[in-house]
């Protein structure tokens, strides 16, 4: 029996990517990505102001697909047009809280600490994502033969400024002489990965704090991404990130948070930072590095899981 089709409609950012192509694979589809760009004047009106209507976004679709995935706001409106006018039956699953009445979606996946309730709605703790175990352990290689052989690594996990979080030259030293205390105390070797979001001047700076046992991966590189996770002995990621940190949490080692000052509320990111601290996952960056164990999480696995019983 040939593979159902799945369109994966986002606005090309690495978490909503992560999210809809990490359902996908496990609800086992034989997928393809659209980036979604709205025409200018509706970019700036949220969904449940906006017309389901063709004229709303650009994109030109003729490939065939049976299902539907979508993640973030620019998706919500072609994501139920597109279901709405197909000739045959189409499920449509959003990621996220869709800012419109659930009943316009088949399935919608959201956070826990988004708050979201409905028949219709499947909770995870984090973000779901693409990383399996497998693919981790696959790359372990792929930095190997640059590592110091006698010392462990720690990775640093770089996200990006948001309108919550400032990159500033001093928050990220704050940072850095947190992580650099351990490495000396601990005689740890440092890993910095990047992500879509981090500014060319954060990498900058890395490079010149961190001048001795350290590497730094100056652009978008998936295999050195996966493979800093496989080596690493500790994994910091950045407060602004809650997909990378869920992402590191499917490794089951020590996983902290660097945190960055507010600029604004981030109560729904205190919300997921509490929960994951609760589940034994998570700590400070405050706290002296050593190791501890917890329950791997799997959440898209779960998910995929739930809703392939429904679909069937």
């Amino acid at each position: 029996m040939s593979k159902l089709k799945g369109l994966l409609l986002t606005e090309g950012l690495h978490g909503m990517i992560s999210q809809v192509e990490g359902l996908a694979k496990e609800l086992d589809l034989d997928y393809f990505h659209e980036k979604i760009e709205l025409n200018s004047f509706w970019k700036f009106i949220p969904p449940n102001l906006t017309p389901i209507s063709k004229f709303v976004f650009k994109n030109q679709l003729r490939r065939n697909f049976d299902i539907i995935i979508s993640c973030g706001r620019k998706s919500v409106i072609p994501s139920i047009y597109l279901k709405r006018n197909s000739k045959k039956k189409i499920i449509n699953i959003h990621i996220q809280d869709p800012k419109i009445s659930f009943d316009k979606f088949d399935f919608i996946v959201a956070p826990d600490h988004d708050g979201l309730k409905g028949p219709n709605v499947y909770t995870s703790k984090g973000a779901i994502h693409y990383l399996t175990t497998e693919e981790v352990n696959e790359a372990r290689n792929y930095l190997e033969n640059k590592i110091e052989k006698n010392k462990d690594i720690v990775s640093l996990i770089l996200g990006g400024p948001t309108k919550h979080y400032d990159y500033s030259d001093a928050n990220m030293i704050n940072i850095f002489s947190k992580i650099n205390k351990n490495l000396i105390d601990k005689n740890l070797q440092l890993i910095v990965v990047r992500s879509n979001r981090t500014p060319q001047k954060t990498i900058n700076l890395a490079k010149e704090y961190f001048n001795k046992s350290r590497i730094v991966i100056d652009n978008l590189d998936k295999k050195a991404y996966l493979s800093s996770l496989a080596l690493s002995k500790y994994i910091v990621v950045t407060c602004d990130s809650s997909s990378m940190i869920s992402e590191a949490a499917l490794t089951g080692k020590p996983i902290y948070v660097a945190m960055i000052p507010p600029l604004k509320n981030d109560k729904r990111f205190k919300r997921f930072r509490d929960l994951f601290e609760k589940l034994n996952i998570t700590r400070n960056l405050d706290k002296e590095f050593e190791i501890w164990n917890y329950e791997k999480l799997n959440e898209t696995n779960r998910i995929a899981s739930e809703i392939k019983k429904k679909i069937s």
